[in-house]
């Protein structure tokens, strides 16, 4: 089993270590948020062989500056063939809700620049873009014929999960299908042969996981409420949410 997006380097060094020596799962797609966190998941990935790294931009913080962005990219050429993904990049739609006078212009731009660039390198995108945000990614997918787009934590309306079902855009779920309705009909509408499930650690989650240190085998508790939720049993879930996982990121090559 793969938690599908976590940020492993944004543990603190204790945390980090407690996963490591209690890990019960095949491995994590580490995301990164800027170009030191780039730097970090791949040490990481060095270091543990089931970490596989994702470079990217986390778009809820200010811009970054041309010469790191350009750093960003420059690593996504240079490690292209031993990256997973490019991720996470997206829209800043928290970042615009507390500042409605915000130009996501420049935004866009930059995720353009990752679209561009995961088109080129042909890897996968690992897309921070929720409710109307989620429109103007499939808007860029199409354009730039992007199949394999992974919507972490997804949220968004019936005719956006239409139409990205329809392009067979993956989507993972998170701890909080446990007690947020909105994730729970996204998994009633969304087919499980495009579902992942994911963690986002070290976010912390609310009802059962309260209080608690969010672990990449909570992945598990994941595909256990999908599996309720679906009818299936919990085997099934888990063998083909692993299996999507596996080759929607070609784990096989690293």
């Amino acid at each position: 089993m793969i938690d599908a997006h976590i940020h492993l380097d944004w543990y603190q060094p204790d945390e980090l270590q407690q996963i490591i020596r209690t890990r019960k799962i095949d491995g994590m797609i580490a995301v990164a948020s800027d170009f030191d966190s780039c730097q970090k998941v791949w040490q990481l990935a060095q270091k543990y062989p089931f970490v596989y790294p994702a470079f990217g931009w986390h778009p809820e913080q200010a811009l970054p500056t041309v010469q790191e962005i350009n750093q960003i990219l420059q690593a996504i050429e240079q490690r292209f063939q031993h990256i997973a993904a490019i991720g996470e990049v997206g829209l800043p739609y928290y970042t615009k809700r507390k500042d409605p006078s915000l130009d996501d212009a420049p935004y866009r731009a930059l995720l353009e620049r990752f679209m561009q660039a995961a088109k080129k390198y042909d890897l996968p995108i690992v897309l921070h873009a929720v409710y109307e945000d989620a429109s103007v990614a499939c808007d860029m997918l199409e354009k730039y014929q992007i199949k394999r787009a992974h919507f972490h934590w997804f949220k968004g309306d019936q005719a956006t999960v239409k139409r990205m079902i329809n392009n067979q855009y993956m989507i993972s779920v998170t701890p909080d299908c446990w007690y947020k309705e909105e994730t729970v009909s996204v998994i009633q509408q969304y087919p499980l042969e495009l579902m992942m499930a994911e963690t986002d650690g070290p976010w912390q989650f609310q009802g059962p996981f309260q209080n608690q240190m969010t672990r990449p085998d909570m992945i598990m508790d994941v595909m256990k409420k999908i599996a309720e939720i679906k009818q299936l049993s919990f085997d099934a879930v888990r063998q083909q949410v692993t299996d999507n996982t596996y080759h929607f990121y070609r784990l096989e090559r690293f």
